[in-house]
Formats: C-alpha cells, structure tokens, sequence
C-alpha cells in the first residue's frame, strides 16, 4: 500500500486510535476497583472524623465497623425508607442536592462511641470554583453540632480552601441548628474573619467566615442551611 496515499494514513490513524482506546478502557476497568476503594475508605475516614475518631487508610473500615451502628435513609416527612445500607452509603448527593427537597433520597449514620450517640449528617454544596462538601455530626437533641468536616475540590489556597482545616472547622462544635423558640436557624458563617461572630453577638449559631473568602465561606453556609433544613421533621420528631 502506498504510505503517502489518504487511505492508508486513515486506515493508520483508525487502528492507532482503536489501540489506544482499547488500552485505556483497559486500563480504567483494571484501575476500577482499587479506585472505589479508596473513595470508600476516604469517605469512611471523613465520617470518623466527623465525631471525633481518627483513623488512617489501614485501619479506617475496621473503625467505621466499630462505631458506626447504623446507616439508613429518610424522607423528608422523617420517615424511614426501605434501603439497603449499601445502597444508602453510595447515594449520590450531587444528584439529590438538585431536586426538591420532598424527593430527595436523604442519607444518615448512626454512631455509637462510649455510650453517646450521634447522627451524621452527610452535605454538598457549591463553593467559589467548584464544589465543597462534608460531614456534621449531631448529638442526641439532633440540634447541637458534635463535630463537622469539610473539604473541596478547588477553593483558593490560602483563602476558600482553609475550609478543610481544623481552625475553621472546630467553632462549629457546640453550636446550634435551633434557636430557643424551636425554629429552625442553621448556621451563620460571619463575613470578617477572626471575630466577626462574636461582634454579631450570635453566640449559638454563627461561627467566623475566612477573610478574603466571603464566597466560599457563604456557599459553606448554604450548604448547611440547604442540606440540613431537608432533615428538619426527623429532628423535631426523635430529638431527645
């Protein structure tokens, strides 16, 4: 065949293009399930931490096994759905967090850890470039904030990114989803900085943003406020 015509350099360009497909399906179905592996035992790790429990790559499934009692889903009414655990623990939030809140699939744990129980909660949202998400962990009166964890795919380092450090995250312990009256209130993330909920004055619900990343720190917010307020009825009916 002559090299130089069109049709040999098509054929040519055809059969490279085919291999080269060929071996990164390969590839990417090889690689498969060492990958889902890892995002379940990092999504393990982040739910431990929520409460307190940390844990490494090699010892996280036995410690989730340990703490973590329960794993079911909800409505919004609060009513408990006919789910596998399995099927639960690989909802996909990006899909859920879209549609309206009566049709949501809406995950929880339950975990167990010297005698106390908490609830956790999983979160999406949207931060400045891209999404962030989490976990917040509750106490029996599903209204005080036992530990959050969060992190993002590309916030600004240095700004919207600190997001997954423990200086931002630990303020939120202890605050509130419910002020004194019983309304649902959430959490306020203050624009400002070091300081700025405490000259709010909102001692129970507002933690402090990160300066220079108002809109990280507001898509954080509203996540919290979106994702949680979907839960609502099963708090005011099992809080104790």
């Amino acid at each position: 065949m002559n090299t130089n015509s069109n049709a040999y350099i098509f054929i040519y360009s055809s059969v490279l293009v085919i291999v080269v497909a060929a071996g990164l399906a390969f590839t990417a179905l090889t690689l498969k399930p060492a990958q889902d592996l890892n995002i379940e035992i990092e999504k393990k790790q982040n739910i431990l931490a929520s409460f307190g429990i940390p844990s490494t790559p090699e010892n996280a499934v036995e410690l989730y096994s340990k703490y973590v009692k329960e794993t079911y889903a909800i409505n919004a009414a609060g009513e408990k759905l006919d789910l596998e655990p399995s099927k639960v623990f690989n909802t996909d939030l990006k899909k859920e967090t879209v549609k309206p809140i009566d049709e949501r699939v809406l995950p929880l744990y339950r975990a167990e850890v010297d005698g106390k129980t908490y609830v956790i909660i999983p979160l999406r949202g949207k931060g400045l470039w891209g999404p962030i998400w989490g976990y917040v962990s509750l106490e029996s009166d599903l209204n005080t904030i036992h530990g959050a964890v969060f992190d993002h795919k590309g916030e600004t380092p240095g700004l919207g990114a600190e997001i997954n450090k423990d200086w931002f995250q630990e303020p939120f312990v202890g605050k509130k989803l419910f002020d004194a009256s019983g309304k649902f209130t959430s959490i306020h993330v203050y624009k400002g900085g070091k300081g700025a909920s405490a000259m709010a004055g909102d001692t129970d619900h507002g933690v402090d943003g990160i300066s220079g990343g108002t809109i990280t720190s507001k898509g954080l917010e509203a996540m919290l406020r979106d994702c949680l307020v979907a839960y609502e009825k099963y708090f005011v009916q099992n809080k104790q």
